[in-house]
C-alpha cells in the first residue's frame, strides 16, 4: 500500500518542477481574492511547499495534485475540495474545515489534524503517526469500497495516530489500518470498524455503543472502562486477547456470535 502512495507521489512529483510557479502567501491572497465565479483559481499541480497559508478560503479554489509538503494550512477552509493525489507529508492541517473533502491516493503520514471538521469526508490514504485529537470524524467515509479496488485492497492507513477525544459517530471504518491507534475517550457510537486491524490499539473509556467490530484484529486491544453497549463483536473467538474487557460498561448487551 505504501508503495501505490509513493508512486502516486513520485508521479506527480516529477512534473513540479516545470509547472509550479513562485507563488508565495500574498500572490495566493491576490488569486483567491480575484476569483470571478467563472471557474476556479487554478492552483493544480502548483508547488507550495513550507508555505503559510493558515486561514485562507480555498473553497473556490482547485488543488488537485499540488505540492503541499510541510505547509501550514492550519484554520483553513478546504470543504468539499477534491484533493486526491495531492502531497502531503507532514502538512499542518490542525483546525482546518475538511467537511465532505475527498482525499485519495495519498501520502500524508505524520500530519497535524487536531480538531480538523472531517465530517462525511472520504479519505484513502496513509495517515500513519499523524495527530487526529479531538478530530470531528462523524459520518466519515473512510472504509473500503469493495466494489471499486481496480489496484487491490486500498484502504486508509491509520496506525499510531492520535485519535484521543475525536468524534467518529457514524463513521465507515471497515477494513481500515489502526494498529496501536490511541483512541482514549474517544466517541464511536455506531461506527462501522469491520474487518479492521486493531491490534494494540487503545479504546480505553471510549464509547463503542452500536459500534460494528465483527472479524476485527483486536490482539492486545485495551478496552478498559470502555463502553460497549450493543457493539457487535462477531467473529471474535478469543476474548482473552482483549485487554480491559471484563471492566467495560454494559459487557452483558455486546454481542458475541
Amino acid at each position: 500500500m505504501k508503495l501505490r502512495y509513493f508512486i502516486y507521489s513520485a508521479l506527480f512529483l516529477c512534473c513540479f518542477n516545470t509547472l509550479a510557479a513562485n507563488l508565495d502567501r500574498l500572490a495566493i491572497e491576490s488569486m483567491l481574492a480575484k476569483y470571478d465565479g467563472a471557474r476556479p483559481v487554478d492552483l493544480r499541480r502548483k508547488d507550495l511547499t513550507d508555505l503559510d497559508l493558515s486561514g485562507l478560503d480555498f473553497t473556490k479554489a482547485d488543488l488537485w495534485g499540488s505540492d503541499l509538503r510541510r505547509s501550514n494550512l492550519s484554520n483553513s477552509n478546504l470543504s468539499g475540495l477534491v484533493l486526491d493525489l495531492t502531497v502531503m507529508t507532514k502538512i499542518n492541517l490542525s483546525g482546518a474545515n475538511l467537511a465532505k473533502t475527498s482525499i485519495f491516493g495519498v501520502h500524508m503520514a505524520g500530519a497535524n489534524l487536531s480538531k480538523a471538521d472531517l465530517r462525511g469526508s472520504r479519505f484513502i490514504a496513509n495517515l500513519d503517526r499523524s495527530d487526529l485529537n479531538h478530530a470531528n470524524l462523524t459520518g466519515a467515509q473512510w472504509g473500503v469500497d469493495m466494489t471499486n479496488q481496480p489496484m487491490g485492497l486500498m484502504r486508509v492507513s491509520l496506525n499510531n495516530v492520535n485519535l484521543t477525544g475525536a468524534d467518529l459517530t457514524g463513521a465507515d471504518l471497515n477494513r481500515a489500518l489502526l494498529k496501536h491507534a490511541n483512541l482514549t475517550g474517544s466517541v464511536l457510537k455506531n461506527t462501522n470498524l469491520m474487518g479492521a486491524d486493531l491490534s494494540g490499539a487503545d479504546f480505553s473509556n471510549a464509547d463503542l455503543s452500536g459500534a460494528n467490530l465483527t472479524g476485527t484484529n483486536l490482539t492486545d486491544a485495551d478496552f478498559t472502562g470502555s463502553n460497549v453497549a450493543g457493539a457487535h463483536f462477531s467473529g471474535i473467538k478469543d476474548k482473552a486477547m482483549i485487554r480491559g474487557l471484563a471492566s467495560s460498561k454494559n459487557l452483558d448487551s455486546a454481542i458475541f456470535e
